[in-house]
């Protein structure tokens, strides 16, 4: 059932101001126990300067994010489902990465090339290869040097079959299942490669969460993008990676190439403390690709800059709460919640809490109850989880008598209203 929430009285205010404005003016909508409830809409909003354009790319899918905080700077189509290419072995790598990091595999762990592997991906299949001899033991560090750097899809292979058995169940049990812990919902994979397969989907989006997960959670792994060459079987290869060699500060990802899914890149660039995560797919030329992204990034890095909207710790709103005794439960997020915004002009900026409720009691301090969503001129910048700032006890047998009625003939009222 679609929630459409009532009319919130929108302001102008300064950045500060929209802080205050969460905590003191917290409009809260009940929809039942498991709709949305929306808190707080407010806005800051000026008159838009005649420099502060937005981007007009040529990619037909494409999104641009900061890394520290994940506001979306910039997106064209960027839920749509596309071949993502050798951009896919980034799932590949992070399920190796995280497996590193468990202590299920060791980086000197040695896997055998089989001659699917060699065949497929390796020297006979006139792919991207890191030219691995067949029937050699290459070790894992190697392996991860060869599919990130040289693109190999031999790497990818031999990774997948020795970790699942085979390439099927590598894609379906450890690439899949990881995405959707990761938050990843839409993403398919019918490979560990990239290679062209009807299973083989991603959306921009999806890659820009992976990349920025990566570039978080795995520092130590990260670096291995950013190397320019690598050799093995004394053969070198230089990393495929446009960016590396043509901007400053840039370190990563992953370019891509298939028919179907045209000339796609993750890049990655740090200037004057600020990264950003540029994802453009679906181009007809490589010299395209390279050119849109930096284009892209350059773009981002001039126009914008980071502000801190709510401070860590600090209530952003209120949540209701079903049957405590207290009718209401004051939410913070634990880390800063920042977004984006142009330079050169006032971005027009809607801040609200999400969260399904009434919460019911008892609810634990510590516990998390919605996310704060930022939206910067209608397209979501920042989401951040918000949190209990106490614990709210269960209330008495007559609070919760009262508060069983309230939402009853709240109930009623919507299901008449709804009728209209």
């Amino acid at each position: 059932m679609a929630f459409r929430p009532s009319s919130l009285r929108r302001s102008r205010f300064t950045a500060r101001a929209l802080v205050r404005g969460l905590i003191a003016t917290a409009v809260v909508v009940g929809v039942g126990w498991s709709g949305a409830l929306l808190a707080a809409n407010q806005s800051i909003q000026g008159a838009k300067k005649p420099d502060d354009a937005g981007f007009d790319g040529d990619a037909p899918t494409a999104i641009l994010i900061e890394a520290s905080s994940g506001s979306v700077l910039f997106e064209k189509n960027a839920d749509e489902l596309r071949a993502p290419s050798s951009m896919m072995k980034l799932m590949t790598a992070e399920v190796v990465f995280n497996a590193i990091k468990k202590g299920d595999i060791k980086l000197t762990d040695e896997y055998r090339i089989s001659e699917n592997a060699w065949r497929r991906g390796g020297a006979p299949s006139g792919g991207s290869t890191m030219f691995a001899a067949i029937n050699s033991k290459v070790s894992v560090d190697d392996l991860l040097h060869g599919a990130i750097i040289q693109s190999g899809n031999d790497a990818c292979i031999a990774l997948a079959e020795a970790m699942a058995g085979n390439e099927k169940i590598f894609a379906a049990d450890f690439m899949t299942k990881r995405a959707r812990e990761l938050g990843m919902t839409k993403s398919t994979f019918g490979n560990s490669n990239g290679l062209p397969d009807p299973a083989n989907k991603m959306t921009v989006r999806e890659l820009g969460i992976l990349a920025r997960h990566i570039i978080l959670d795995f520092p130590e792994f990260y670096k291995l993008f950013g190397e320019k060459e690598y050799t093995w079987n004394k053969i070198r290869q230089p990393n495929r990676n446009p960016l590396l060699n043509s901007m400053e500060g840039a370190d990563g990802l992953k370019t891509g190439y298939t028919k179907e899914g045209g000339y796609g890149m993750v890049g990655s660039a740090v200037q004057n403390g600020t990264r950003l995560i540029v994802v453009v797919n679906g181009l007809e030329d490589p010299e395209d690709r390279a050119t849109e992204a930096k284009k892209m990034l350059e773009w981002g890095f001039r126009n914008f800059e980071t502000r801190t909207l709510i401070a860590a710790e600090q209530p952003v709103g209120y949540a209701k709460v079903f049957g405590g005794e207290s009718r209401s439960v004051k939410l913070v997020a634990k880390t800063p919640v920042k977004v984006m915004v142009h330079k050169n002009g006032s971005d027009k900026l809607i801040a609200r809490v999400v969260y399904s409720g009434p919460v019911r009691a008892p609810v634990e301090a510590g516990q998390r109850v919605g996310v704060v969503k930022v939206w910067r001129s209608g397209n979501i910048a920042v989401e951040t989880p918000v949190y209990a700032a106490e614990a709210i006890g269960t209330g008495s047998t007559v609070r919760r008598a009262i508060d069983g009625a309230s939402e009853l003939v709240i109930g009623m009222f919507r299901a008449g209203a709804e009728k209209l």
